[in-house]
């Protein structure tokens, strides 16, 4: 499993715009690749940043999907009003509260 934190840093007037179009993005085309496990979209409260955090059950599943042209259009649009700060994870360990 390897996990990308994505950090979009936007102007506020730009945030929902960012979020729409990663939103469209990975419903239409990123959510079908092959090794896509999960994605969750988060705003920030004072608008400057959208962040994507995005598993994958493989590297090379996500490279692959990288490879297609089908998501580009969307991802130069939200690079065209927002800054990109990528981040590649492992899990190393994961928190739950107790079973009762």
């Amino acid at each position: 499993m390897i996990v990308f934190i994505n950090v979009f840093h936007v102007d506020p007037a730009n945030q929902q715009r960012v979020v729409d179009i990663l939103t469209q993005v990975t419903e239409e085309i990123v959510s079908k690749a092959t090794g896509f496990v999960s994605s969750t979209l988060h705003r920030s409260t004072d608008g400057a940043k959208v962040t994507m955090y995005a598993r994958w059950s493989s590297l090379a599943d996500y490279e692959a999907m990288r490879q297609d042209p089908a998501p580009r259009p969307f991802l130069e649009a939200a690079l065209s009003i927002a800054r990109f700060d990528p981040g590649m994870y492992e899990v190393v360990q994961e928190f739950r509260p107790p079973n009762p």
